[in-house]
């Protein structure tokens, strides 16, 4: 039961200190250090594959079955970790879903401390207003909402729609800091622009509008459109052909959503990339502290997850928990969006990445 550290007292004196180190609610550390002090991390989340051909039609379903509207207030069905233990998060700092809005559907407006993004895999027709602004969502976009902001969304067209959310709620959740509140019943304004306030002031690379000069937590941008993301993807290619050293590794390019007003992350909680291999590309292993979701936009391939291949095709979703050694295949081109918490994992300096075939 206890690990006798000495040769000294008696075992029923030992025992009886135990005994009244519980009722006093103390833990002696003697007894529990390898399960507080790992000698490298230790997840009980465990790495995953959610099959887009699966997940889709049990939205659809839902969303037969399931009304929007307050209580529930969204159609989100989260990805629970077999490791959790039934809890509803992806990892232990992270949450993700799939929400599915059907035609002509709104959910209402509310506001949260957790900080949230959109990602979607396919269709349009949805706006998400965030504080007021109108945000057409399409496919290929990253859209933010970052925390207690308000937000809503809307489907202005006879089709339905979904998307992968992604949030912080775990980690939110454990440390005690969340608040959350009701907004209007619809949304503030359901107009249709193609392009949001926030964009036509901020989404122009490398310029920034002289009224907003100050740093800001969260990125102004409300979305990250698909054209520019695909363009940067196919440039670094394109230089590598050239013979330029633009891709991260041979035939694998990659980008960073980024906060224009301090180049760092979109938000202080969420980091947000997206990957593109050529056919036949691959990663090397590696294994990073932190968690991450992947979901495949575009083609298809393998990833091999603590030494377990599983393949991937269009929308599939999988988690890598901290320190599990991952590395992905291309069969044809493969497009793949990714978030974690690296920003919490870097501003507490706990960051470490180990990638085979270099020094540690």
């Amino acid at each position: 039961m206890h690990s006798d550290i000495t040769d000294g007292p008696p075992e029923p004196e030992l025992e009886q200190l135990y005994r009244d180190f519980a009722t006093e609610n103390l833990n002696p550390l003697w007894t529990q250090l390898s399960d507080l002090m790992p000698e490298s991390p230790a997840p009980k989340a465990v790495p995953h594959v959610w099959r887009w051909n699966t997940l889709y039609p049990l939205a659809q379903r839902s969303g037969d079955l399931v009304p929007v509207g307050r209580g529930g207030e969204r159609r989100a069905i989260a990805l629970a970790n077999p490791g959790l233990g039934g809890a509803p998060y992806v990892s232990a700092t992270l949450w993700a879903a799939i929400q599915y809005l059907g035609p002509r559907e709104t959910a209402p407006e509310h506001r949260h401390s957790q900080n949230a993004f959109r990602f979607i895999i396919e269709g349009e027709g949805v706006w998400t207003v965030v504080n007021g602004d109108p945000v057409a969502m399409r496919r290929g976009d990253f859209l933010l909402t970052p925390g207690w902001n308000f937000h809503g969304h809307y489907n202005e067209s006879d089709a339905p729609m979904a998307w992968i959310d992604g949030l912080d709620i775990p980690f939110v959740h454990y440390s005690d800091t969340s608040f959350f509140e009701f907004g209007s019943e619809r949304v503030t304004d359901e107009a249709t622009p193609p392009t949001s306030r926030a964009e036509r002031l901020w989404a122009y690379p490398g310029l920034r509008p002289l009224s907003g000069l100050g740093e800001r937590t969260n990125s102004p941008i409300a979305a990250y459109r698909w054209e520019y993301t695909n363009r940067a993807l196919a440039e670094q290619l394109l230089l590598e052909d050239e013979g330029q050293p633009a891709t991260i590794e041979p035939g694998h390019a990659a980008i960073r959503y980024s906060n224009p007003t301090t180049g760092g992350d979109v938000m202080p909680t969420l980091r947000a990339e997206f990957h593109r291999f050529r056919e036949g590309a691959h990663s090397r292993t590696r294994r990073e502290v932190g968690s991450s979701v992947w979901q495949v936009f575009d083609g298809s391939g393998t990833v091999t997850l603590d030494g377990r291949e599983q393949e991937l095709a269009t929308g599939d979703l999988f988690v890598v928990p901290s320190w599990v050694p991952w590395s992905i295949q291309a069969r044809s081109g493969l497009d793949l969006f990714r978030f974690s918490d690296a920003p919490i994992i870097e501003k507490l300096h706990f960051n470490r990445t180990f990638i085979e075939g270099e020094q540690p």
